[in-house]
């Protein structure tokens, strides 16, 4: 049960969560992760403080540094420099989101590192990217992903302060980004024999997320407008709350395919060949009054009521809005693979899995988080194996 990537060795120099993430997933599938830290730590380490845990537990960073193993070094000086050196020498891939200017103030920039190692991977995250003249500023997913790239305007109810994004959510995509990337780079170096340059930004991957909006802009130059729940265009698109206070999302993308289970479920069969509702049109004209409409007939069952009655029609999809509670507690979420339980002594700990599954070479998690610099001794070990041997 190693996962697709055993044999493949891995050094991180990751902080925070990006980076992290990256050789968290690689890690999950298989890889050697040495996770390389400072004297300090990763900051990390701290966003059990942060989020209010008593206990000396980071969830988050139990979740990005799983089976990885932690090494302290002190870059700043030249013992420092030199183990990382060796680690690199030998490694297949190394995961970075430290900042390119502080990467060449430490020698582990890319065109140092492969004069060390040409087969090596270096994959890079930044904020903004390589060139332009914000090549070197510091970002936060918050910043460069979730700002700059547009999800908040784009998520903001006209006249509304934005909302504020939840934590690591542009971090876990670029990370998920550059891992599959590396597997693509590892691909081409088994045909090249060379490594290369792999690098992302927090930037463009809000870019690509957002893209559907993006593009329209660049081939049409008009913008798509910021919905309103009231005034939806397509009201068979939207959310409703049930007659308990529980929200749910109708999913109806196909006019012609889902109005009519909608007007079933309702109990309103007229309403295809009410002019007002009949085709899409009328029904972004009048969205209003039909959303209304809906809100009220949906106000009079609970939302354990209405999905017997939306189970009776196939074509009518829709999902219920769930809190985390909700999602510990689905059924589907834990039949589906969305906890892995990771080996802690004589027990397991619960954890969310990362998203992908490999029904040839299966992967499973094989401890928690090390402590820090837990593997400093065995790894400078293996160096001095390596060397003597």
């Amino acid at each position: 049960m190693a996962g697709p990537l055993e044999g493949i060795r891995v050094v991180e120099l990751g902080v925070w969560v990006a980076g992290p993430a990256t050789g968290g997933i690689l890690a999950d599938w298989g890889a050697d992760v040495v996770k390389i830290e400072p004297p300090a730590g990763d900051p990390a380490r701290t966003f059990g403080r942060m989020l209010g845990v008593t206990d000396d537990v980071s969830p988050p960073f139990e979740m990005d540094n799983r089976s990885k193993r932690s090494i302290v070094l002190d870059l700043t000086t030249d013992d420092g420099r030199n183990s990382a050196f060796e680690l690199l020498s030998s490694a297949d891939v190394f995961v970075t989101n430290v900042r390119p200017g502080a990467l060449r103030r430490l020698a582990l920039d890319y065109e140092t590192v492969v004069g060390i190692n040409p087969g090596l991977i270096y994959g890079l995250i930044t904020g903004y990217g390589l060139t332009g003249p914000d090549a070197d500023r510091a970002a936060y997913d918050v910043a460069a992903f979730w700002s700059r790239a547009g999800l908040a305007h784009l998520l903001t109810v006209p006249g509304h302060p934005p909302p504020f994004q939840r934590g690591g959510m542009g971090d876990h995509a670029v990370g998920m980004t550059l891992a599959a990337a590396i597997c693509a780079a590892l691909i081409a170096r088994a045909r090249t024999g060379t490594g290369q340059l792999v690098t992302t930004s927090l930037y463009r991957q809000g870019a690509y997320t957002v893209s559907f909006d993006l593009n329209t802009f660049l081939l049409t130059g008009h913008p798509i407008a910021i919905g309103q729940r009231e005034s939806m265009g397509n009201p068979c698109m939207n959310n409703y709350t049930a007659g308990d206070g529980r929200r749910f999302w109708v999913v109806g993308l196909e006019g012609e395919r889902h109005w009519p289970p909608l007007c079933r479920v309702v109990g309103h069969p007229e309403w295809l060949t009410d002019p007002r509702f009949a085709q899409p049109r009328a029904r972004a004209a009048n969205a209003v009054e039909l959303i209304g409409r809906l809100d009220e007939i949906f106000a009079t069952k609970s939302l354990d009521e209405w999905a017997e009655v939306f189970a009776r029609e196939p074509d009518f999809f829709w999902s219920p809005i769930n809190t985390v509670e909700d999602v510990i507690a689905d059924e589907q979420f834990h039949a589906g693979g969305g906890v892995v339980y990771v080996p802690d002594g004589d027990g397991g700990v619960p954890m969310v899995a990362t998203p992908v599954d490999f029904h040839g070479t299966p992967w499973e998690p094989r401890w928690t988080a090390p402590g820090l610099g837990e593997h400093t001794d065995e790894v400078l070990a293996e160096l001095r194996s390596g060397r003597s041997s």
